[in-house]
Parts: structure tokens; C-alpha cells; sequence
């Protein structure tokens, strides 16, 4: 996968100089984005990549919110090779770290937009988007799919970096 990132490294920690200075990133904050084409090996790769990411850059996710983010990676491309590949060769997995929260997304060129299928127990597939919105809202988070000015599309879950009080 061609990785491209925007991550902060590391700083000083010291607070920031003068009135009105905004505060200083938090080391694991930044932007990464992995192209890879639309293939079958691309899933597992694009996977690895996360959590190798996740790890790497110190991110303090949970291991329940970094199970949910790594299956949702798994679902979001698998989704992209599978129904996008024809349009879209290739496609890219965005990682955004925040303070408090993990936006991951996959974008690809391809026009349609799907949407959450109700479960058909009678299918074996058909479920990737709406297990993605579960996971997301079962971890305080969120999913959606947007257009790309491009005519594409990316589809989004956010999660906190932390996972919620039980109920």
C-alpha cells in the first residue's frame, strides 16, 4: 500500500508561548492516507496497515475500539474491490486522528451510493455497510457516506478513542 501521512511525530510537550497561543497537538494526531488497488489482497493489507499505524503512532485506542476500527477497515474495502473495482481501480483508506476521537474512511470513484441493507437472514452477504453503522454507534460513534467532488465517494465511521460507559 503507498502510504502517505501527516502525522505530528513528536514534540516537546511543553505548552505553548503568548496569549491566545493554540495548544500544541497531541503526538499521535495527524492524517494518513493509503492508496492500494482494488483487489482482493488489498483487504488484508489495508488492514494491517491500520493497526500498524494505530501502533506506531501511539494511538490510545482500546483493543474493543481498535477491533471495531480493524473490521470496519476489512468491511469498507472488501465493499470497494467487490462493487467499486470496475470504476475504480484504485481506492484509498484515510486514517485522521483527533484529541479524542478516529475518523476512518475509504474512498473510491465510483458513483453509487450504497446504503445499509436491512438483515436478510436468507443472504450471506450484503450486511458490510450496516455492521459498520452498528459497530460505530455501539462504540459512540458515527458513519456515512458522502460524494466526492470528484463524482466518487467516501464512506466514514468515527469513533471515540475511547469506548463508552456500559450501559
Amino acid at each position: 500500500m503507498d502510504n502517505r501521512g501527516s502525522g505530528n511525530g513528536s514534540h516537546d510537550g511543553t505548552a505553548p508561548q503568548g496569549p491566545g497561543a493554540a495548544p500544541l497537538p497531541l503526538p499521535y494526531e495527524g492524517v494518513w492516507r493509503f492508496t492500494a488497488p482494488a483487489v482482493d489482497a488489498s483487504v488484508p493489507r489495508a488492514r494491517h496497515a491500520v493497526g500498524d499505524l494505530l501502533r506506531e503512532e501511539g494511538v490510545p485506542v482500546s483493543d474493543e475500539v481498535t477491533q471495531g476500527l480493524l473490521l470496519i477497515v476489512s468491511e469498507l474495502v472488501t465493499n470497494a474491490v467487490r462493487h467499486a473495482a470496475l470504476l475504480s481501480p484504485v481506492l484509498a483508506v484515510e486514517v485522521a486522528v483527533g484529541p479524542a476521537w478516529i475518523r476512518l474512511s475509504v474512498e473510491d470513484s465510483h458513483p453509487y451510493r450504497p446504503t445499509a441493507l436491512e438483515a436478510d437472514h436468507g443472504r450471506t452477504g450484503g450486511r458490510g455497510l450496516l455492521l459498520v453503522r452498528e459497530i460505530a454507534r455501539e462504540e459512540g460513534g458515527a458513519c456515512d457516506v458522502e460524494h466526492t467532488s470528484g463524482g466518487g465517494k467516501v464512506i466514514w465511521a468515527a469513533l471515540p478513542l475511547k469506548a463508552p460507559p456500559p450501559d
